[in-house]
């Protein structure tokens, strides 16, 4: 006959040319009935329930400990298997899994003699990877593998771990407020810095400011100095050129008085020629005539010298005081040309 089998349980076929038994884990197998045996193990996986009650640990503290652990039969591994088949075969899962929990708290007591509270209520990791590594090494040789192993509760009945978390609980709060009185120190130095680099920054902007203006200042008190110094020349210019053409325009009047003088003058000596004709076409007498023409003569040349005299003087005057007016006029615009320019040099 043809058996099969799902694939969480395994089949030994024993008997009549088994030797040794057939192990197969999920599958069929042909069997002779009557002189072959066929027998079932189970392979699921079995759940523990872990505890440990008052297991006195390594400074004299009792604690109890609660694991859960997951165990089954290893059916992929012929060797494991076979000694599985061994042990448990005929045996139900109840049996087998109280075996494999006997052996469990077994080296779960044996690991916490030898761990303190602290070890084992700190580090629960290494509580649970030391009872893992123990049991496996144990359960093997059963066949047994530990799919997982975690540490599920800690307590006392001396109220230690109590004591223990109000300790750590004090600790932590010392912790926290010391961390809190240093992070409000150093956000109030952090605030200090920030206002210090802020106020140091301030001042160096305002420094290249003031930099800035007094650059601008220099430089445009500069600029101001030189087109003040050019105005001033250029003013200085002017006014000299201004004066040179009042003494040009006075040097000119001067003469064309002079001219006109002249014409005058020459006007007058026609008058005379003219009168002095005049007399002698109308006197009769030659001697009168003659004593009045000279008399007329001696009083033109008399009039004729006086008038020269003063047109040379008039002209001599008005040259003079053309001079002077040129000469008045050339201090004078030399003596602002030198304020101007002692302003611009201030």
């Amino acid at each position: 006959m043809f058996f099969t089998c799902g694939p969480n349980e395994a089949m030994v076929v024993s008997g009549f040319c088994r030797s040794p038994p057939v192990m197969v884990a999920g599958g069929r197998v042909f069997v002779l009935p009557c002189i072959q045996q066929i027998q079932r193990i189970s392979l699921n996986t079995l759940t523990l329930n872990v505890k440990s009650e008052k297991v006195y640990t390594r400074h004299g503290v009792p604690i109890s400990v609660t694991g859960i652990a997951q165990v089954k039969i290893q059916g992929q591994n012929k060797e494991m298997l076979a000694a599985a088949c061994q042990m448990f075969l005929g045996k139900t899962e109840a049996e087998i899994a109280h075996i494999a929990l006997e052996t469990l708290e077994g080296h779960q007591r044996a690991i916490m003699a030898h761990m303190t509270v602290e070890e084992i209520y700190k580090d629960r990791q290494k509580f649970s990877e030391q009872v893992f590594k123990v049991a496996s090494s144990d359960l093997v040789n059963m066949g047994i593998s530990v799919v997982s192993y975690t540490l599920k509760d800690i307590h006392d009945d001396q109220d230690y771990l109590h004591s223990l978390g109000k300790a750590r609980t004090a600790q932590v709060q010392k912790d926290a407020r010391i961390g809190e009185a240093e992070a409000k120190r150093d956000a109030g130095i952090r605030e200090a810095k920030a206002k210090q680099e802020k106020v140091s920054a301030q001042y160096l902007s305002e420094i290249e400011m003031a930099k800035a203006q007094r650059d601008y200042e220099l430089k445009k008190a500069a600029y101001d100095i030189e087109v003040n110094t050019r105005r001033a020349q250029a003013d200085l210019a002017y006014q000299l050129q201004v004066a040179k053409t009042k003494q040009q325009i006075e040097e000119q009047r001067v003469q064309v008085q002079v001219v006109e003088r002249a014409q005058q003058v020459a006007v007058q000596e026609q008058e005379i020629a003219r009168r002095e004709k005049e007399l002698e076409a109308r006197v009769r007498k030659p001697a009168e005539a003659e004593r009045y023409r000279l008399e007329r003569l001696a009083e033109a040349e008399k009039s004729q010298l006086i008038m020269q005299a003063e047109a040379e003087a008039e002209s001599v005057r008005m040259r003079g005081e053309a001079e002077a007016f040129a000469i008045e006029a050339r201090a004078r615009a030399e003596a602002e040309q030198m304020a101007k320019k002692a302003e611009a040099f201030q």
